[in-house]
């Protein structure tokens, strides 16, 4: 998606930020709405990616304490041209990871303790370059700001309910309106953002780690997978569309308003990418997953075998 397309969608927030604090107290509503959206914007720009890794519990790992990661992590930025990203290991069993940061000079990769014991070298390379992937399209940013802005639309929205501008039943009917529309309207715009991003990551880190088919049997290893708790992320479901799967376990949410795209999608735009039929990935990645492309560019070995994890 194109930096015009993005800016379409954030003003299509901010609109409707307004629109409800217009709603709720006429123009003097909008212009507070309009300063509290310029000021969550300049704070999520400067602060949003360390209140998401605080609010993870992520713990800061460097070369020493976790030496594979940072070595694989060092290769593959500089391959792409990017600066070595700030590395977190998170304590939880869920596989899973994320990217933060305001831009690729201030960017973080955090990865969970699932994520390391579960899945091979491989498939763990895999993953860290499609958080490379959003750190260089600037995905981070954009996305967290999309969702402080939207979470901020709920808010006021809901607000709205026991705040009418005006007495009667229509102007109560138009406010729960409002209330109602502006949280879906604003999770469907968070939503479109975050899918779009997520085939873009998928296919730059493919180039990246030099084989497509490593992440498509991460994606596969993650999602087909026994999903334990994230509770963080349950406590905190607008934070779910950073993560390369979501974290959620809550069944029978409309796929509209989905954060991420269907895992077998993006595993078929993966295979197609390494000029695979787009058939089931093997439950591990497997040997098809290290015979295609160029070999290990790393210096990881080529055997497939689950990471020996971090020391504490």
């Amino acid at each position: 998606m194109g930096f015009a397309k993005t800016a379409v969608l954030l003003a299509a927030l901010t609109a409707l930020f307004l629109g409800v604090g217009f709603m709720l107290a006429g123009t003097l509503g909008a212009l507070m709405a309009l300063a509290i959206a310029l000021a969550l914007n300049a704070w999520a720009f400067w602060n949003s990616d360390k209140a998401v890794l605080r609010w993870y519990g992520a713990r800061a790992v460097g070369p020493q304490s976790a030496p594979e990661l940072w070595s694989m992590t060092e290769r593959m930025a500089r391959e792409a041209g990017l600066p070595m990203p700030a590395l977190y290991v998170i304590e939880d069993a869920q596989p899973n990871a994320f990217a933060t940061g305001r831009d690729p000079g201030n960017a973080a990769v955090a990865v969970t303790t699932g994520l390391l014991q579960r899945l091979t070298r491989e498939q763990v390379a895999g993953v860290v370059a499609h958080e490379l992937a959003h750190i260089e399209n600037r995905d981070t940013l954009t996305m967290t700001v999309a969702a402080t802005v939207g979470g901020a639309v709920s808010m006021v929205a809901n607000m709205a309910l026991w705040a009418p501008r005006q007495r009667g039943v229509g102007a109560l009917l138009v406010t729960l309106l409002a209330a109602l529309a502006a949280p879906l309207s604003a999770g469907l715009i968070q939503a479109l953002i975050s899918r779009t991003r997520e085939y873009a990551a998928d296919r730059r880190g493919g180039e990246i780690c030099g084989n497509p088919l490593w992440l498509a049997g991460a994606l596969h290893e993650i999602a087909a997978g026994p999903r334990p708790l994230m509770e963080r992320a349950e406590r905190n479901p607008a934070t779910a569309h950073l993560f390369i799967v979501t974290p959620l376990t809550r069944r029978g949410i409309d796929s509209l308003f989905a954060t991420h795209p269907d895992p077998a999608r993006r595993i078929a735009a993966l295979r197609a990418q390494a000029g695979l039929e787009p058939e089931p990935v093997a439950a591990r990645g497997g040997a098809e997953a290290r015979g295609k492309r160029r070999a290990n560019p790393w210096g990881i070995g080529r055997r497939a075998r689950p990471w020996s994890g971090t020391r504490h």
